[in-house]
């Protein structure tokens, strides 16, 4: 993560969507998921994707996290194409650039918070170093889970395991962090405690892209897009 303020990069552009389309085929119907989907990202952005089930903010993830390619348009990551990497670079940019926080966790239950919190250095091209050991139990006191280091997924909250994945999510240093439904199996207690924290590494430079069906939580967010019938149909706050 950037020590750098988000107020001191505020025109580094860092995700750049241009005209892009996502189909899907459901039998003899063609669903349209994304639209023509126009989209400029800065480095130290807080952004909220809202929209109800259906509205393509699912499917604007996927494309953004590289779990998916659009049909049509380009889609750069600092000034990249990866619409024209294969999938090992692909991989890679998934790997290295990009930080995921699901709904569901996605920990490994018979894995400590430590194993779990490093399970993306085991694919990194430089390997596992005793460094990321040290980097892996900063980041666990960051979030606030310093006492569960040991402690198995099965045996934590799920609070508790948000915030592990969180720290996952971590651990790579990445550009942006994508967050889906981050909140969604959570009280109302536990998801102001996560939001907090998400605003916290947003405070210290990490740029944040969050996918919420919620007001309250895309409230927090500095900048909020609205989507409907896989269309960006309006934003509110600073591009």
């Amino acid at each position: 993560m950037s020590n750098e303020s988000a107020a001191a990069r505020p025109n580094v552009r860092v995700i750049s969507l241009k005209q892009i389309c996502r189909t899907y085929q459901v039998g003899d119907q063609t669903i349209r998921a994304l639209d023509h989907v126009d989209l400029d990202i800065s480095a130290g952005e807080f952004v909220a994707v809202m929209g109800r089930s259906g509205s393509g903010k699912s499917t604007l993830l996927n494309i953004l996290g590289c779990m998916d390619r659009p049909d049509e348009g380009t889609y750069c990551i600092d000034d990249e194409n990866v619409g024209a990497m294969d999938d090992d670079s692909l991989s890679m940019i998934r790997n290295r650039r990009l930080g995921f926080v699901f709904q569901s966790f996605h920990l490994l239950p018979r894995k400590t918070s430590l194993e779990n919190v490093l399970l993306p250095r085991r694919y990194h091209q430089d390997g596992m170093r005793q460094i990321d050991h040290e980097r892996a139990i900063s980041l666990l006191r960051q979030v606030g889970m310093e006492d569960r280091v040991h402690h198995k997924s099965n045996e934590l909250s799920g609070g508790q395991r948000q915030r592990v994945a969180v720290a996952r999510a971590l651990i790579n240093e990445p550009r942006v962090v994508l967050a889906d439904e981050p909140t969604g199996n959570l009280d109302s207690k536990t998801s102001d405690d996560i939001i907090r924290l998400l605003l916290e590494l947003n405070r210290d430079g990490q740029t944040i892209v969050m996918a919420t069906h919620e007001t309250e939580i895309a409230n927090f967010a500095r900048r909020q897009i609205f989507m409907q019938d896989g269309r960006i149909t309006s934003e509110v706050g600073h591009a």
